[in-house]
């Protein structure tokens, strides 16, 4: 009943703006990262990906960074390809992704707002140049540039701000859409999880495996496997 409701806004929508997270990139074998072991038990993941940690603890920052974000041969899911369809169907507005993947690219989507920068651009903190995802991959200890400055991936850490333009033009779409799906995500890490409160219209849906603290602002909500949901529209 839920799955028919979707799929029929869906079909009669024009101004579609999608919202997701790990749970979106889960099908395509990347775990969702607060679910990794720590360094020897002594840290937890959100602590390990954060600013002070990777000023403080470099090297460990990118052994666990190497080991558990970096999954370069990944391909994207049917969430990834569905949604670029309506892109291409021009019902799609935009997708809005907390991942780091580069997966809702890969699967050709042209409109993708990444809140979190993406394991894909990388950056010397000294002199500034560019290098690919491999290069960080393939380093070992803390990836140096030619310059000697440490290569930083381009993604947003804890403890550091997201990208404030990004950010409002989420803000912006999800506030213009008639239809606004938010899926695979938990909706608690802020000011991401602002977004469905930009929300103005009456068609907002959240599809996610477990409760959220903003199922009760939902119009629509659905319990299950942003994958599997997707499969069945």
């Amino acid at each position: 009943m839920c799955i028919d409701t979707l799929r029929r806004w869906i079909r009669d929508s024009g101004s579609i703006v999608f919202f997701g997270g790990a749970g979106v990139s889960t099908a395509s074998g990347i775990p969702d990262f607060r679910g990794a072991h720590g360094l020897n038990g002594k840290y937890d993941a959100e602590v390990i990906l954060s600013r002070g940690f990777f000023e403080t603890h470099t090297r460990e920052f990118f052994d666990f960074y190497r080991a558990h974000m970096l999954y370069t041969d990944a391909e994207p899911n049917v969430v990834h390809y569905r949604l670029a369809e309506l892109e291409r169907q021009r019902k799609l507005n935009t997708v809005i992704t907390q991942n780091i993947d580069g997966l809702h690219d890969k699967a050709g989507s042209k409109k993708v707002l990444a809140l979190h920068g993406s394991i894909w651009y990388n950056y010397c903190m000294r002199c500034g140049k560019s290098y690919s995802a491999e290069t960080v991959k393939n380093s070992v200890g803390i990836p140096r540039c030619e310059c000697g400055g440490i290569i930083k991936p381009d993604v947003t850490l804890y403890g550091e701000p997201l990208d404030q333009y990004v950010l409002d033009m989420a803000h912006a779409f999800a506030q213009a859409a008639e239809v606004l799906i938010i899926g695979g995500t938990s909706l608690k890490v802020y000011p991401a999880a602002g977004i469905l409160e930009s929300y103005m219209g009456r068609k907002a849906v959240i599809i996610n495996t477990e409760e959220t603290p903003r199922d009760k602002y939902a119009d629509l909500v659905i319990r299950g496997d942003i994958a599997e949901v997707f499969k069945a529209l």
